[in-house]
């Protein structure tokens, strides 16, 4: 939804106002997806090594059970648009949550490595359900004025989980005495590390009946009166008719346009989509979940002590960070904040891979001497900075923004099917690539920041305070070009 503000008296709207703060309120709700998703993906951080030991795996195996979630999350991604067209937003929250609670029990008591994979399959699945439905729930309560900020707790969410994520690990590791001593009933401390994921999967299901349905999807299936009842909530009453009729309006050129297809001449695909997929592609290959997965692993490996700990601190750094993106996307500008995270991320992992260098030993039995060792956990710290202020949340933002209405769900649910793809693509190869060459890993991932610079110069314009109309007309004449 989007609100003008031509249209309303001086101070009427404000973050503060009651309309703000309902509007904020249910964004927090619908944002616990991403924290699923932070959670989900990061919990496995403190398990890895106990995973690898307990069903004597390879790298290989190793990497496919750490990222093979991600490939469930493309699939629910790609399944999320018509599911909730069908059955409206807030069942395919419930089913999300559903099938993320399911999934942390089953791997807490999985007895091979074939099926705890399967049930992070399922979990995957729940999950890229969620990270498709909570921003779009989000964008069609959003208003206008504080809509990127609305947009980027999705990422600040994802930021949350995975601190709750790494932090849980963290403390049950502690009162076990390692991954790998028994905790209670008779299970190690990593499987509840899996276990402990009901809590925010049963938090998320009983928020799914506690919010109000999306107004444009009451709208689609004639329930005008209570999508009307959700708008006198969240818009002034001098604005409420004419957003209710703008939003009935682009519902009806929307259903004229049901038959539109995202395909094209580029590739198959219309120019902008590709657009979307670049921008989400270059958000994964810069490498970042690798901190995020393999952190506690990596720092023990180049003998820093208290490593759960060290991962905990990056996670904090990564919310606080979010926090600043979220303050500054609406003040400064998408482009700005882009090109100076590009820049950052650069410069970090080009030190990364340069302390690595200078690693002794081969394998995954590497020591870093001297200073490189703090060197190198400052740089990924900085890379944190770096990817937290800026490409963590800004992409949610532009993939909110740039497509055209007609093809919008169809086309952001391919660019975060594509995430998730390109995820897995980098969880999945570290392992093996980590035991062959750290500095070309980390040099490979300092290339892909380095043009995603190139990539913001060139195509990308900026899109700070403009309505959803206007956002898709800038990319229109760079298309064409």
């Amino acid at each position: 939804m989007s609100t003008s503000s031509d249209a309303l008296p001086t101070g009427t709207f404000h973050l503060n106002s009651p309309y703000g703060r309902r509007a904020v309120g249910l964004s927090i709700a619908a944002a616990v997806g991403g924290f699923l998703f932070g959670f989900d993906s990061s919990v496995v951080n403190g398990a890895v090594e106990s995973i690898q030991s307990d069903f004597s795996l390879n790298s290989f195996v190793t990497g496919l059970v750490v990222a093979v979630a991600l490939l469930g999350c493309a699939a629910g991604a790609m399944l999320a648009g018509n599911l909730a067209d069908h059955w409206g937003r807030l069942k395919v929250m419930f089913l999300g949550a559903i099938m993320f609670f399911v999934s942390s029990v089953g791997a807490g008591l999985a007895f091979s490595v074939w099926d705890l994979a399967l049930w992070r399959v399922v979990g995957g699945l729940g999950i890229g359900i969620a990270s498709v439905v909570a921003p779009a729930y989000i964008a069609e309560v959003a208003p206008r004025q504080i809509r990127g900020s609305l947009a980027s707790l999705q990422q600040l969410a994802i930021t949350i989980g995975i601190f709750a994520a790494l932090l849980s690990d963290a403390v049950l590791e502690g009162a076990a005495g390692g991954p790998d001593n028994v905790l209670w009933f008779g299970l190690e401390a990593w499987r509840w590390m899996f276990v402990v994921g009901v809590v925010p999967a049963a938090v998320y299901g009983i928020l799914a009946f506690t919010v109000p349905e999306s107004p444009r999807f009451l709208i689609t299936k004639g329930r005008t009166d209570e999508a009307r009842a959700v708008f006198s909530r969240l818009v002034p009453p001098v604005d409420l008719e004419k957003t209710m009729n703008e939003l009935t309006t682009a519902i009806e050129t929307d259903r004229k346009n049901a038959g539109v297809s995202i395909r094209g001449k580029a590739l198959g695909l219309q120019p902008i989509v590709w657009i979307g997929i670049i921008l989400s592609v270059f958000q994964q290959f810069v490498g970042i979940n690798v901190i995020f997965y393999y952190s506690t692993s990596l720092w023990n490996s180049v003998g820093m002590t208290n490593a759960p700990v060290i991962s905990v601190f990056t996670s904090v750094t990564n919310v606080l960070v979010t926090l600043i993106a979220i303050f500054l996307v609406d003040r400064v500008g998408r482009k700005p904040i882009l090109l100076t995270g590009s820049v950052l991320m650069t410069l970090s992992l080009g030190t990364m891979a340069l302390a690595f260098m200078f690693a002794e030993g081969s394998g995954s039995d590497v020591t870093l001497p001297g200073a490189w060792g703090p060197i190198a956990l400052v740089a990924a710290n900085l890379f944190v900075v770096g990817f937290g202020a800026s490409w963590g949340p800004l992409v949610w933002v532009l993939l909110g923004e740039i497509f055209p209405s007609r093809i919008r769900g169809k086309a952001l649910g391919v660019a975060a099917g594509a995430q998730w793809i390109a995820n897995f693509v980098i969880t999945m190869t570290f392992p093996v690539m980590s035991t062959w060459s750290l500095p070309l890993t980390y040099g490979m991932y300092a290339a892909f920041a380095a043009l995603s610079f190139v990539f913001v110069v060139w195509k990308i314009p900026e899109t700070k305070g403009m309505e959803l109309e206007q956002t898709e007309t800038l990319f229109a004449p760079k298309v064409k070009a």
